[in-house]
């Protein structure tokens, strides 16, 4: 039998001013964080029972000192834009002399930079848990523990501890079917990290987990955070029929988001079904309308059909798309973002998430920049810096074209998308004919009474706060519940999307502006790239 142990899990900060922060919408709605970390309580079910487990999400509540007077070790690790709170958070546990064990996708992309951990536990941990547990019962209190790759059957794992959270922290609860990606684009870490032949739970696994979080009182929007839902088309295809049965015996308890690849327009019985088990939306990196850019990022999925034409299949199913554009591909010409603005108009894309590309560690991309001599080294990690927010610390290489001009066209793209009138005419032209799953009356009424609070304090916010939304919002509501009533929702979604990102984009406006000055007054000077060894200059 295990000791008793006590573990304290520390969710570490996102950057702030990152798209991941949702400032100034979850405020309005009234959460604290967009989303749940669902890899830390995966993890807390992994530990032995008899092991003490808290959690603390630094994006939802303080750390304070007596916090760490608890715990017999401390547990952290995330994402590149957590990095830096994870590093401040390895530093104020050993200045405490408090063992702190680090995973998660940063860490095992880039280990060297979580040295000062006490113990690294690297990869998709199910398989080498045991061996930590193992090595901590023998008293050892410093190690590194690196997963096979791609290698974990993720029908063992277990269902998260969804009871270690604050339900009404968070707008929504994640899930997760499967892991892995079976595309290839250059720059996508996901494939380094998960691999290309895309790994799923059983449908008793995943009907459990909606069991249990059914069973602890949660009711509303779950994600499928799987990083493309349809990579393994024949499990989701077996398990949506399982989804819609187990959603209208419980009388639709739920509604779902994903992320996806454009290709799911090619497959309506996929997008009927999702539909019918109540999915309202998902994202989709669409990256580029440009076919020559696409091709050369190996993001060839996107160029089969007109991008207008497979976004309107999927509107044309009920579901909206949260799009994903990136500025920076060496192929881009000059007019990039006249392009991108021109594809958002004709699809009806109402918002897009937009980044300047960014190497990541372990890519494709960052391989062949190495080799070319054209990667900049790593710059610090102090507190202050922006690292993993790819809007304002992306092109972390020497680019092709002019780095003003690309930096040009990623400001014009955010001052014309999220101007106020063209951005609710295209949300007015893609939802207001959208047909929504047709649920029971009754069902309609009870939704629509769970979220009457939120309704309200995004319309007061709307109506007092931003004149810039005023009249184009009230507009858009009246007419959707004139024409289509079951779409308010979606619009309601939107609505919250621009609450947050028009004034983020106008901050990163202001910064892309001063970058620019900089680059042209010649203050700023881009690191010294690094090659590989076989390419360094004799």
């Amino acid at each position: 039998m295990s000791r008793r142990i006590r573990v304290l899990m520390i969710f570490p900060r996102f950057n702030p001013h990152s798209f991941w922060s949702y400032e100034g919408a979850v405020e309005v709605l009234g959460a604290k964080y967009p989303a749940a970390p669902l890899g830390m309580i995966t993890l807390a079910a992994l530990l032995p029972a008899e092991w003490d487990i808290r959690l603390i999400n630094r994006n939802t509540e303080a750390l304070e000192e007596h916090d760490l007077d608890w715990p017999d070790m401390v547990m952290t690790g995330g994402m590149l834009s957590q990095q830096n709170d994870a590093l401040a958070l390895i530093e104020r546990c050993r200045a405490r002399n408090l063992p702190v064990v680090v995973g998660g996708p940063d860490a095992t992309s880039s280990p060297h930079i979580y040295d000062r951990a006490d113990f690294q536990v690297l990869g998709e941990v199910e398989d080498i848990i045991v061996d930590f547990i193992a090595a901590w019962e023998r008293g050892e209190r410093h190690g590194r523990f690196t997963a096979p790759r791609f290698q974990v059957n993720v029908t063992k794992t277990p269902i998260p501890r969804f009871d270690l959270l604050k339900f009404k922290d968070y707008l929504y609860i994640g899930l997760q079917f499967s892991r892995g990606c079976p595309f290839t684009c250059e720059f996508c870490d996901i494939i380094e990290l998960y691999g290309r032949n895309p790994r799923a739970k059983t449908n008793d696994q995943m009907l459990a987990e909606l069991d249990r979080l059914y069973e602890l009182g949660y009711r509303g929007h779950l994600d499928f955070v799987d990083d493309n839902l349809i990579g393994n088309k024949k499990a989701v295809k077996l398990f949506l029929p399982h989804l819609i049965a187990w959603q209208k015996r419980r009388r639709y308890p739920f509604t779902f988001s994903t992320e996806a690849s454009l290709n799911i327009a090619d497959d309506p019985a996929l997008m009927t079904m999702m539909r019918d088990a109540n999915f309202f939306g998902f994202f989709v990196g669409i990256e580029s309308p440009d076919p020559e850019t696409l091709v050369q990022t190996a993001k060839k999925q996107n160029i089969k059909h007109e991008i207008y034409e497979s976004v309107h299949k999927i509107y044309a199913h009920g579901m909206i798309l949260f799009p994903g554009f990136i500025v920076g591909f060496d192929s881009e010409k000059q007019g990039v973002a006249d392009g991108i603005i021109q594809c958002v108009e004709d699809a009806a894309l109402p918002m897009g998430m937009l980044g300047l590309l960014y190497a990541l560690p372990g890519t494709q991309l960052t391989r062949r920049l190495t080799k070319e001599g054209r990667l900049h080294p790593e710059t610090g990690h102090d507190l202050d810096s922006r690292q993993g927010d790819f809007a304002l610390s992306g092109l972390n290489f020497d680019t092709l074209r002019p780095r003003a001009d690309i930096l040009r066209d990623f400001a014009g793209v955010l001052r014309r998308l999220y101007e106020p009138k063209a951005y609710f005419g295209r949300l007015r032209r893609a939802v207001l004919p959208m047909q929504r799953v047709k649920l029971p009356a009754w069902i309609a009424i009870r939704d629509s009474l769970r979220e009457i609070d939120r309704f309200f304090r995004i319309m007061w916010e709307v109506t007092l706060h931003r004149p810039d939304m005023r009249w184009p919002v009230w507009k858009l509501i009246v007419e959707c519940l004139i024409r289509n009533p079951n779409a308010v929702r979606n619009i309601m979604v939107m609505v919250v999307f621009y609450l947050y990102l028009a004034p983020l984009s106008r901050f990163w406006i202001g910064e892309t502006e001063r970058q620019i000055e900089a680059i042209e007054s010649g203050r700023w000077q881009p690191p010294l790239a690094t090659r590989t060894p076989a390419l360094a200059p004799v």
